[in-house]
């Protein structure tokens, strides 16, 4: 994997446990980050989304970073101002270099 290509610093944000609570002691309502890493962030093209529709007719962009355990799709991904709800990840070889998160952006 290319250095260059992994280009946007993106926030792993997770969803707020049942136990956890802010300082009035109310439920969390913001999503704790669990990482900042480097990644790639590609729109779905054409055929790309035909292919991608076959498993999830709902993907529209397809985040590439290096490979890290623990991320699911429960988690989402935080660029600047705009969030994606991770809707499956792809592992593309076995030498478990990068990890592809395809999400849909979130309104």
């Amino acid at each position: 994997m290319e250095a260059g290509k992994l280009n946007r610093r993106i926030s792993i944000l997770r969803p707020p446990g049942p136990d956890e609570k802010d300082s009035y002691g109310e439920p969390l309502d913001v999503w704790p980050e669990v990482c900042k890493v480097w990644a790639g962030i590609h729109p779905l093209n054409g055929r790309d989304r035909l292919t991608a529709a076959q498993v999830n007719a709902d993907v529209t962009t397809r985040v590439v970073i290096r490979d890290r355990s623990g991320i699911d799709r429960t988690m989402m991904v935080k660029y600047k101002n705009q969030e994606f709800e991770i809707l499956y990840t792809i592992q593309p070889d076995y030498d478990r270099r990068e990890l592809q998160l395809m999400c849909k952006e979130r309104q």
